[in-house]
């Protein structure tokens, strides 16, 4: 594993803002990730700064910037068509040059040129004539006999970037929503019936506000929304300390360089090491608590967000400098799974929660299904279905506690507690029916 690069581009763009490690952090988990990214905040809170010093850092990697507005078109983001595709009989020479005839033979116009310069002979100015119509009878046969699909012209532009920053997001017009839609999503762009691959890593995108998307006018604009994976939200610099300094860098007249440069191969391999970070079982466990935790405080988490933090994990598990996922990792998800602002104290608090002590978390919830379980069948004990009910709910919350993946002594201990609390709720339910007690710990041995 070899983060020391994308460590160091970290702490060289923090020395240079103040109070955006989170920001910072999210920027380089996107680009491990191949996630998308959006940043929330006022003008004038280092947003761009951020996200531009950190490409900096990356060479090799095409990058296209674009200041969103409502007069951006789609030929300024994605590239225009290439008229001499169109124009019949005519073909771009990008596909002449792919026929072996047609090369050969410009080939002995260039050089037939080249002799008269050197020598000015008439003969050699008529050699060249001579080849160039030969070379317009070969592309008139080659326009004649090929059929040439439209040509989209995007060199600078999206379809050839590696990293895109989109600033002012929500200032796109409607005309150019579907194709950001299928970029930001699938990778793909889609014109003249062409469908091309985008080779795009991680889509960056700032505004200083999020559209009221219950609006009819911005409704439109919730899924361009949704396609962005991590979010941050800034805040102007609260410290007085951290504003000297900053202060005091930009006074001084001595160019910063970028010391630590990531080529674009190398990126591509960490890409390849995150995905080997491994997720296990317990985490996975945990995530489900988390989720589980969310939806009772009415945070709406998609399955298909929930199915899809795995990436994020293994990233921040990676920078770390882990080869496995910790609880600890769980803790940039508050950054994944907020959709408005007002939710992110709510999301933090429920993940400090469980990822503080996850088993002890665990635990209490299962105790309190199997109290939970208890007192419905204390209100319907007269029904004989009711034994065999809250007896398999007992069963089935003693099997979890049994299964839980645990390395010290403490937390064996607290899950021996907690199945001896079990087994008190178990005799509790027997007796009130006047049965004879079968401890659970009997009846699971016979299950396993």
């Amino acid at each position: 594993m070899n983060n020391s690069k994308i460590k160091a581009v970290m702490s060289e763009v923090a020395a240079e803002a103040a109070e955006r490690d989170e920001m910072i952090h999210c920027i380089a988990i996107a680009l491990l990730a191949s996630k998308n990214i959006f940043i929330l905040g006022d003008t004038g809170q280092a947003k761009s700064y951020c996200i531009n010093g950190f490409r900096k850092h990356i060479t090799d990697a095409k990058q296209f910037e674009r200041i969103m507005s409502k007069q951006t078109d789609e030929e300024q983001l994605f590239g225009r068509l290439d008229l001499s595709s169109i124009i019949p009989g005519n073909m771009p020479s990008n596909e002449l040059s792919k026929d072996v005839s047609y090369s050969v033979k410009l080939n002995e116009v260039k050089k037939a040129y080249a002799q008269y310069e050197i020598d000015g002979k008439t003969e050699s100015l008529e050699k060249a004539q001579r080849l160039v119509k030969e070379l317009g009878d070969i592309k008139e046969i080659i326009c004649a006999i090929k059929e040439i699909e439209p040509k989209v012209i995007t060199t600078g532009k999206i379809p050839d970037s590696h990293i895109v920053f989109l600033d002012e997001i929500f200032k796109s017009n409607d005309g150019i929503l579907n194709s950001l839609l299928t970029a930001l999503n699938e990778r793909v762009y889609t014109n003249e019936g062409q469908t091309m691959k985008i080779p795009t890593i991680s889509f960056f995108a700032a505004s200083n506000e999020i559209p009221d998307f219950s609006e009819p006018e911005n409704e439109i604009l919730k899924p361009l929304y949704d396609r962005f994976d991590l979010k941050i939200v800034t805040e102007y610099v609260k410290e007085k300390d951290n504003r000297q300094a900053i202060l005091k860098q930009k006074q001084q007249s001595a160019l910063k360089s970028n010391n630590t440069m990531i080529t674009l191969n190398e990126l591509y391999a960490m890409q390849n090491e995150v995905k080997l970070v491994k997720v296990p079982n317990s985490i996975n466990e945990i995530m489900d608590d988390i989720l589980c935790a969310l939806r009772r405080k009415d945070i709406h988490i998609s399955d298909r967000k929930f199915f899809n933090y795995t990436p994020i994990v293994q990233a921040a598990a990676y920078i770390r400098g882990s080869d496995t996922v910790s609880v600890e990792d769980l803790m940039i998800l508050k950054n994944y799974f907020w959709t408005t602002p007002s939710e992110i104290e709510t999301i933090s608090d429920v993940l400090k929660e469980i990822c503080d002590n996850p088993i002890k978390k665990r635990i209490d919830d299962l105790i309190a299904m199997a109290d939970e379980a208890f007192e419905d069948f204390m209100a319907n004990s007269e029904n004989n279905r009711a034994f065999g009910k809250v007896r398999n709910e007992l069963m089935r919350v003693y099997a979890d506690l049994q299964n839980i993946e645990c390395a010290s002594e403490d937390d064996r201990n607290k899950i021996e507690d907690a199945c001896t609390q079990l087994e008190s709720i178990s005799k509790k339910v027997y007796e009130k029916k006047n049965f004879t007690i079968v401890p659970l710990s009997e009846t699971y041995a016979q299950q396993i």
